[in-house]
């Protein structure tokens, strides 16, 4: 079995994909949903996204000198690759905080550094290019962005629109084409 379809039954021993009727973060509404915060509670499935993310951003030559994700879903993905990788990780805030430092980013950003930004599931991207267009404020370069699951719902497109490259580790096709588990 590759790691993917290892990945993939994680996915649905934990559970991570419910069917039924949803709103999702876009306003868009599905029959079924992806719960990547589900799965990223094992260490195994952490590990093995981490490591997927590794590879492919590798084997598309993408050089990044850190790793970003927004608060919520993608801040323990990002905190794998980054261990994963030995690059220092930076947070986004989905907004600056409202005390102390006002920062909406925790981490080191310098100007001119290749951020290789992560997120959990992609439906039309909103989410992660805002925290593209936060992270280049602060004059970094979006080296690529990397998802867990891609909706297949108009993401993809978006982020190559926004000039940036797109690196899903599964599309939704695969990973309902897949159910093996059910």
């Amino acid at each position: 079995m590759s790691e993917k379809e290892r990945l993939i039954e994680k996915m649905f021993e934990a559970k991570a994909v419910l069917f039924g009727h949803f709103v999702l973060a876009s306003g868009k509404e599905s029959n079924y949903y992806i719960n990547v915060k589900k799965v990223v509670t094992d260490p195994e499935a952490l590990k093995l996204i981490a490591r997927l993310m590794a590879e492919k951003a590798q084997s598309e030559g993408i050089e990044f000198d850190r790793v970003a994700g927004p608060e919520l879903g993608a801040v323990p993905i990002a905190t794998a690759l980054s261990l994963e990788t030995g690059k220092p990780l930076v947070i986004v805030r989905k907004k600056p905080k409202e005390y102390g430092t006002t920062s909406q980013v925790e981490g080191e950003v310098r100007e001119g550094e290749r951020i290789l930004l992560v997120e959990d599931v992609t439906t039309t991207g909103g989410s992660v290019l805002n925290a593209a267009k936060v992270l280049e404020s602060l004059g970094a370069k979006i080296a690529a962005i990397s998802v867990v699951v891609d909706r297949e719902e108009g993401a993809e497109e978006n982020i190559r629109g926004n000039g940036y490259r797109f690196l899903p580790v599964l599309r939704v096709s695969e990973l309902l084409g897949s159910n093996s588990s059910g």
